[in-house]
């Protein structure tokens, strides 16, 4: 194992480790953090179950794109992310779509329904309910019905200007994903 990843896992385990119960506690019905943890907004009455409550660690991807006004300025487009378990193991990859593929070959792209701003640090990137769409393949993503990013931190527009067109700018982020179904 090449000393890089061995250090990004266990900088993962880390991020994970304390977060996971506070993830886990704040989607699982009846738990004390249900109702203020997660904005009422971003959880669906249809979700019967968590499938699994990954930290994610990664970047937002803008482009420096003319707007309406002919001025050049940063617009989303992708995010790149990776999501580990408490364990520091690495799930899912997070990419365009937006889509998660996980491990074992399974992958689902999203449809975002709801956004609620990021209450545990303002400025960043909000939360989201995502429906789950385009299910590929058996394995832990198959059965996933909704999508929760939660307690997102950065990730916003780069705060330089862009200069050129086509240029890209990388905010980094972490956030909590919730899988469920």
């Amino acid at each position: 194992m090449s000393s890089r990843f061995a250090s990004r896992r266990s900088l993962a385990r880390v991020l994970c480790g304390a977060s996971f119960a506070l993830v886990c506690a704040a989607v699982v019905p009846g738990s004390a953090f249900a109702q203020s943890a997660v904005p009422a907004a971003l959880t669906p009455s249809e979700a019967t179950h968590v499938i699994a409550a990954l930290k994610a660690s990664g970047t937002q991807i803008y482009v420096c794109k003319l707007d309406a006004n002919r001025q050049l300025s940063w617009s989303f487009k992708a995010p790149s992310a990776e999501l580990y378990d408490a364990s520091g193991e690495l799930i899912v990859t997070h990419s365009a779509g937006p889509s998660w593929a996980a491990a074992d070959g399974s992958k689902i792209t999203g449809q975002v329904l709801q956004q609620a701003p990021s209450t545990d640090m303002p400025g960043s990137i909000p939360q989201l309910l995502l429906r789950a769409t385009n299910a590929a393949g058996p394995g832990m993503l198959a059965n996933v019905h909704y999508v929760q990013r939660l307690n997102t931190h950065g990730g916003v527009a780069p705060t330089g200007a862009c200069t050129q067109e086509g240029q890209e700018g990388r905010s980094p982020y972490t956030a909590e994903y919730v899988f469920l179904g």
